[in-house]
């Protein structure tokens, strides 16, 4: 699949579906997608975003996310603020923060707020604009850089989902029928796809109480287990090919249909 640019740089956001449209799409705020379809007619202007701070941030810690992600990890980051539109669903844009040279992911700056923040419910909020952006662009992963107000910084390599973004698809399809209608979009309810992030990290888990519960029960049955597991085997090898049902000392082992043998504790006479 191949992209195209827009001819001119300001053309119009009310013309299309960008990335952080997706996410209002396929969110759970009924008023804030009625607002999107009215902006998209040009009923109402655009909120103005310049007295909100976290906003700001974002947008004034763009270019130090992308020169601390091409430090960090030695990859360049090109086609800054590249806007792209769908080949052949015109009313389908991308403008990227960037995408990564050598492997043509799509770059995704973001500032965070320090507190409760979790790599899970960044890459789940961000998840509608990811997929749209690979979307667009025929991407095959999408890279999220994230500042934190703590002064962390976070890198996760989200994979394509395409069956998110079939969904994703139909939901823009159905809102974007609705801006050419003038009738009013229902909310979609498509919940995105859970994160695959790559393990990076090791947590000590001796803080945890449930841990140590757990933990305790696993180290006192881990050779009853493994003894389990090696007798139930056994058991099996003993059952005659040609038994439907096995019995004796307080064990029962029954074939199935498909042949798997399973078996049960039975009272022993």
């Amino acid at each position: 699949m191949q992209t195209s640019d827009s001819t001119g740089a300001s053309y119009e956001r009310r013309h299309f579906i960008g990335g952080s449209d997706a996410r209002t799409i396929m969110g759970d705020d009924a008023p804030a997608l009625l607002r999107l379809w009215r902006e998209k007619r040009g009923e109402l202007q655009p909120n103005d975003l310049s007295g909100n701070l976290l906003v700001q941030l974002g947008s004034c810690t763009e270019p130090l996310n992308r020169h601390w992600y091409e430090k960090n990890t030695g990859q360049t980051v090109t086609d800054v603020q590249r806007r792209i539109f769908h080949p052949v669903h015109r009313w389908m844009a991308a403008t990227l923060d960037g995408r990564i040279e050598a492997s043509g992911a799509v770059f995704e700056a973001k500032f965070a707020q320090p507190w409760c923040f979790s790599e899970e419910a960044a890459a789940t909020r961000h998840m509608a604009q990811l997929q749209h952006n690979m979307w667009v662009t025929a991407a095959r992963s999408a890279v999220l850089s994230i500042i934190t107000g703590g002064g962390k910084w976070i890198e996760m390599t989200i994979p394509a989902d395409p069956l998110y973004q079939h969904l994703l698809l139909t939901a823009e399809k159905k809102f974007w029928r609705c801006v050419e209608t003038g009738e009013p979009p229902q909310l979609f309810g498509i919940e995105p796809p859970r994160p695959q992030l790559e393990a990076v990290r090791m947590v000590d888990m001796s803080g945890s109480n449930m841990w140590a519960e757990f933990a305790e029960i696993y180290r006192r049955t881990k050779d009853a287990a493994a003894e389990h597991e090696q007798a139930k085997g056994e058991l099996k090898a003993l059952v005659p090919d040609d038994a439907k049902e096995a019995c004796g000392n307080g064990v029962r082992a029954k074939r199935s249909k498909s042949g798997a043998i399973s078996f049960e504790v039975i009272a022993v006479a």
